[in-house]
């Protein structure tokens, strides 16, 4: 688990400081204190999904579980056991703490988070399917903002052609390889060291991979 750390207040029970990072990313200024354990966490898996342009199957798949069942889950018709909500919230990057926990207000203020390598995992996101591999390299969000750092890895067999779309800002960093990169109509060649910035709302992905493979940075605001 990620080690988290209050800067200038001191540390409250161990579920209160857990819960400052990701339940406000994925319920922008509501919480889920209001409905039933099964709908809030429902209502939150899918809105989580949702803000990732991700389908029912695409979790489903990952989290090994079949379509109808995360129907059930997402409007709180079935109740999971807690395994299962931590495959599922694996699979989105999501912490399972703030799913069962209330929001508290402007808990991520004044916070911070060190997420050490062994505990950086992979998660599902619209380009899984295509070969595209992502690593979700923080948590911590506050409300009514969104931010999502991922490190992204794809090669000769990914698809070269997969498009997104999506609100926000996007920004690339290249670490290894090239590759051939379409926002719109233009296309740019990104090397190692090279710094891209875009806005997402414009249709973008890879076009062409230039070497064997490529790994780089990618953050969305």
């Amino acid at each position: 688990m990620s080690e988290k750390v209050r800067i200038g207040r001191s540390r409250r029970k161990r579920g209160s400081a857990e819960q400052l990072n990701e339940a406000p990313a994925i319920i922008p200024g509501a919480s889920i204190s209001n409905v039933s354990f099964e709908e809030g966490v429902g209502a939150a898996i899918r809105r989580s999904r949702q803000q990732r342009s991700l389908k029912l199957s695409d979790v489903a798949d990952a989290a090994g579980i079949s379509v109808a069942m995360l129907s059930r889950i997402e409007h709180g018709q079935s109740v999971a056991s807690l395994t299962l909500l931590g495959r599922i919230c694996a699979s989105l990057g999501v912490d399972l703490s703030s799913l069962i926990a209330d929001v508290e207000q402007a808990q991520a203020k004044g916070a911070a988070e060190l997420l050490k390598a062994a505990d950086q995992t992979e998660v599902v996101r619209a380009g899984t399917k295509h070969g595209h591999t992502y690593r979700l390299l923080s948590h911590l969000s506050e409300p009514g903002k969104a931010f999502e750092p991922c490190l992204v890895k794809m090669d000769k067999n990914s698809e070269a052609y997969l498009r997104f779309q999506h609100p926000g800002t996007e920004f690339i960093y290249m670490l290894e390889g090239r590759m051939a990169y379409r926002v719109g109509e233009a296309t740019f060649v990104l090397e190692p060291g090279d710094a891209f910035t875009f806005s997402a709302s414009v249709l973008h992905g890879p076009e062409e991979i230039l070497d064997d493979r490529v790994l780089f940075l990618s953050v969305i605001a």
